[in-house]
């Protein structure tokens, strides 16, 4: 017990004191995992709302493939970006293995699923609310689409947080793509993996207890938002 007062005390320091080495696997942590919420965001909040929108063959398949890669192992999402960024694979030339570009890019596979899935949802039940008005305005499906993303705004943000959520706490994918290199690849989770296995507990507790706070932080995001989102609802009702 005393063991581990101790390696609290010291992850404590570590946060408090703005110990460099930590804050900067934080801030590419973040940095990271921002970008592949905001790539998949451009992907799969139009993909999504055209989904919700559009009617055409195939349209219900899609729909069941788009769900189930919100589920795709992470590990397999890794491999698989490793072999198209591999010297053999097909973006090889590009020379982007083991850079927080490839952990971006295995970020974006892994997330832009669950953007999409979530945007089809919400503007799927928003287009039905609007149809009989925009169609007496003479809107086509498709031209609906910016309307009803403006819309949703609030609920698509708390979309883009849950991608953000999973982006942050992934572990798999990155360490894969990434390589977990000191300074330039190591991020929060891929160093608390590291860190415990070699028994420096100071370390990757200071960083679980970050990365905790972000997840806390973020679901109260999500909470204030969604309960705003009904307020609004209510009050357009």
């Amino acid at each position: 017990m005393q063991g581990f007062a101790s390696e609290f005390s010291a992850a404590m320091s570590l946060i408090l004191e703005g110990d460099s080495e930590l804050w900067s696997i934080v801030l590419l942590s973040l940095k990271v995992s921002v970008f592949a919420v905001l790539i998949s965001a451009l992907i799969g909040m139009p993909v999504g709302a055209a989904l919700a929108v559009a009617r055409f063959p195939g349209r219900r398949v899609l729909i069941i493939v788009m769900n189930a890669l919100m589920g795709f192992p992470p590990v397999v999402v890794g491999l698989l970006v490793y072999l198209m960024l591999s010297r053999s694979g097909p973006l090889g030339v590009l020379e982007l293995l083991y850079t927080p570009t490839a952990m971006i890019i295995a970020q974006v596979v892994l997330v832009t699923p669950i953007v999409a899935a979530l945007t089809r949802q919400v503007i799927e039940m928003l287009a039905e609310e609007y149809s009989e008005q925009l169609r007496s305005l003479g809107v086509s499906r498709l031209a609906s689409v910016p309307v009803l993303l403006w819309d949703a705004r609030l609920a698509l943000i708390t979309a883009l947080l849950a991608g953000f959520g999973r982006a942050i706490a992934e572990v798999g994918a990155v360490i894969i793509v990434g390589g977990n290199i000191n300074h330039v690849t190591r991020v929060m989770t891929t160093t608390i993996a590291l860190e415990t296995s070699k028994g420096n507990l100071a370390l990757a507790l200071a960083l679980g207890a970050i990365l905790i706070g972000i997840a806390v932080a973020v679901n109260a995001i999500v909470s204030t938002l969604s309960l705003r989102a009904e307020q609004e609802g209510l009050r357009h009702a």
